[in-house]
């Protein structure tokens, strides 16, 4: 099968890019690395079945002429992180409306499915728990920017539901909660990769707020396991999907366990939110979802532990580490 990966150069979509090829797919990847990264397709260098196309998704007629290439349609490219989207709300939108509405309309034409990225924001400041996908959603003020990617996310929702309406448009959408593994970039607010870099540097962990609230962190590679087995399971077309762990810590334990695991004499600082975002943040004291549709469709709910995640990322950051000593 050809299989188009937009936003395929960052973390999850390297990942998956890697296990299609290796599935035997043919993988183009369209990228404009502005938050994707090249040598996250290193081992997939040289392969006469991958194709790098370095572009924007807001290039309309080049998403229209990939998608029309390909048989399958992974649309992963966004403008994603907290800290990116409180410090350019207006890049966030922009990017997450326009170019999944290229993506939407270029597949529609020839009925191509799109496997669209979404994120557990749009659930907001929703207090009822788990997260389930037909849950009411519940977004703060329009002058709280932080929400603007959430909305954003809803709308590309909204637009894929209907386009699965009006035109029949095989969708699936995969709402991702907390991925991490190898290959995180810690750059845009990602917590995890940040916590282990400080850790291994021997500097402070710095947890926003108080440190009691909660997310549930899943690994990359159950991400992907979810992701190929939807592709395989035509009973997920024209539905909502939670792609996550229901394991819940707060984010100062999480701190704690990064510490032990890393046996670093690190410490932990509490900052305000203000010191580390511009107006307009709200946090959300928890984020867990109910993965049970995913593990009703397709027999598969994402189970590897925090421990090989963070241990995972350890052994990322000291292999960087060591190649970087060794160049030096």
């Amino acid at each position: 099968m050809r299989i188009l990966i937009t936003g395929g150069a960052g973390f999850i979509g390297s990942h998956l890019a890697e296990r299609l090829l290796a599935e035997g797919h043919r993988v183009t990847v369209l990228d404009d690395l502005s938050t994707g990264r090249r040598e996250n397709l290193a081992a997939m260098e040289g392969d006469e079945r991958f194709a790098l196309v370095e572009g924007d998704i807001l290039d309309r007629a080049l998403v229209q002429r990939l998608v029309a290439q390909a048989d399958t349609v992974f649309h992963l490219a966004a403008a994603v992180g907290v800290k990116l989207i409180m410090e350019q709300p207006s890049r966030g939108i922009l990017t997450n409306v326009g170019g999944t509405e290229n993506v939407l309309l270029a597949a529609a034409q020839g009925g191509t499915p799109v496997y669209l990225a979404s994120t557990s924001e749009v659930y907001g400041k929703a207090a009822r728990f788990p997260f389930s996908e037909d849950d009411d959603l519940t977004i703060g003020a329009t002058v709280n920017l932080r929400w603007s990617y959430a909305s954003a996310k809803q709308l590309d929702e909204f637009l894929a539901l209907a386009l699965a309406r009006e035109r029949g448009l095989p969708v699936v959408i995969l709402r991702f909660f907390n991925t991490t593994g190898p290959r995180q970039s810690g750059r845009y607010g990602m917590v995890l990769p940040n916590f282990v870099q400080a850790a291994l540097e021997g500097r402070p962990l710095l947890v926003h707020g108080d440190g009691t609230q909660s997310r549930c962190f899943a690994h990359v590679a159950d991400a992907v396991e979810a992701l190929v087995r939807l592709m395989a399971t035509p009973a997920a077309i024209g539905r909502v999907f939670n792609i996550g762990t229901d394991e819940e810590i707060t984010i100062r334990a999480l701190a704690e366990r990064v510490i032990a695991l890393t046996g670093s004499d690190s410490r932990i600082e509490h900052v305000p939110h203000e010191q580390i975002y511009p107006e307009g943040f709200e946090d959300m004291q928890r984020r867990v979802p109910d993965v049970s549709r995913l593990q009703r469709t397709i027999d598969f709910r994402p189970r590897l532990p925090l421990e090989r995640i963070i241990t995972d990322l350890i052994a990322e950051k000291r292999a960087g580490a060591k190649r970087a000593g060794a160049g030096a």
